[in-house]
């Protein structure tokens, strides 16, 4: 059987984190950056098999799969010089301009993994990155025998295919993705100037502000180039607001309280499937720094943790939650450091 070969043009977190996933599939992998360092620290943990000194080079190379994985306004730059029969996707986060860019290609997918970290750069990223997430993968122009091609390899990174348009795609992150950035925002801006409030922010703050720490300069690319979706989902969101503020006004409590219960119902529903990982933590100096070891090593994305003091001192169990495929990644780098892992 002939190895199959990718080439990823863009090798941050997510090309590679695809890389990663290529690579232990069996996939020989090319990369390109146009820095330099990410390229080669892409290359140092295994994300890469080489690397190109070019994006024509890259390109020139032929390979079975070429993945456009920078920031949306280089991929859509690109993809207007891009001239190959080779089957090409994206991974940008706004799909309409993207695939009009692409619509002189014979083979061309526009894709977004529903995945992703605070922290950016190949050294965040992880062979469970994609594992349970939702890809979609655009049916705009696209050939059914492509679609067909490119959902196993998906599938293989661990993401479950979802077949949508671009303009469907780019209605729905609107709300769900780039909406939740701009509030994130804007709650940061309305406690900025009260020092008591950002002194007791805690959990429920942290939570709802978490998006806030992406790095910004993508994210206003990727705002722009959906700004008419998301001006309306933030219409939409004034509009919810007003309606609830109008009933706080009221002060009766039997206008407010189903909207907080319809509420509760529906976060229910969207809870994220995460495994606990539980290690025993000895009372001694060092125990806390061995974790913290294992979970640079592992790079897996932990979603929340609590330390549990033993009832009569002598330590105690400290569980981090993170995503069902990076449980058995973050187990082995714990037990590496010598460290007891509940199985």
């Amino acid at each position: 059987m002939t190895e199959r070969r990718a080439a990823i043009a863009g090798t941050g977190l997510i090309g590679a984190s695809i890389g990663l996933g290529l690579v232990e599939a069996g996939w020989q992998v090319a990369g390109w950056d146009p820095d330099d360092r990410v390229k080669s620290d892409a290359r140092e943990i295994g994300a890469l098999s080489t690397t190109s000194i070019s994006l024509a080079d890259l390109v020139a190379s032929e390979p079975d799969l070429l993945i456009l994985a920078g920031p949306i306004e280089a991929v859509i730059a690109t993809l207007g010089q891009l001239d190959t029969d080779v089957l090409t996707v994206d991974v940008a986060g706004v799909k309409q301009p993207v695939v009009a860019a692409a619509s002189h290609l014979s083979r061309f997918v526009g894709t977004h993994p529903m995945a992703g970290r605070e922290i950016s750069g190949p050294r965040a990223a992880s062979l469970g990155l994609f594992r349970g997430a939702a890809w979609v993968v655009t049916t705009d122009g696209a050939a059914i025998g492509d679609l067909v091609e490119l959902e196993p390899i998906l599938e293989s990174l661990g993401a479950r295919p979802v077949r949508m348009t671009a303009a469907e795609h780019d209605a729905a992150v609107a709300k769900i993705s780039h909406l939740p950035q701009l509030l994130a925002g804007a709650l940061l801006a309305t406690v900025a100037s009260d020092p008591h409030a950002l002194a007791l922010a805690a959990g429920s703050f942290r939570d709802l502000t978490r998006v806030a720490a992406s790095d910004p300069v993508p994210w206003v690319g990727l705002l722009n180039a959906n700004r008419t979706e998301v001006l309306s989902a933030a219409t939409a969101l004034r509009a919810e607001l007003d309606r609830l503020a109008g009933r706080l006004n009221k002060g009766d409590r039997d206008l407010l309280e189903p909207v907080l219960i319809d509420a509760q119902r529906r976060r229910k529903e969207l809870a994220p499937p995460v495994v606990a990982v539980r290690v025993a933590v000895a009372d001694q100096p060092g125990e806390l720094a061995k974790v913290g070891r294992s979970l640079e090593a592992s790079a897996v994305d932990v979603r929340d943790l609590q330390l549990r003091h033993a009832p009569y001192g002598g330590g105690g169990v400290l569980t981090l939650a993170v995503r069902p495929g990076d449980a058995e990644t973050l187990r082995a780098a714990l037990r590496r450091e010598g460290l007891i892992v509940a199985d």
